[in-house]
């Protein structure tokens, strides 16, 4: 049900796999900036990686289920 609504809204599975990859890249940056620009530690920059990060598996899995519907 939720698939066909992103795909009845114009969603492509490529740009969920575009999304996916773009995640790992702020991922990595959300990690960067937090660890220089705050003050508390490497211990928060790596939770704001982490939380980031888990984005990511969510994209892949909405391409995968997008890309099996427009198929």
């Amino acid at each position: 049900m939720v698939i066909k609504s992103l795909h009845d809204a114009g969603i492509k599975s490529e740009w969920a796999y575009t999304a996916g990859f773009a995640s790992i890249g702020l991922s990595f940056l959300a990690w960067t900036i937090s660890r220089k620009a705050e003050d508390a530690g490497v211990d928060r920059a790596d939770r704001w990686g982490i939380f980031v990060g888990h984005w990511a598996p969510t994209f892949f899995g909405v391409g995968n289920a997008l890309r099996s519907y427009e198929k």
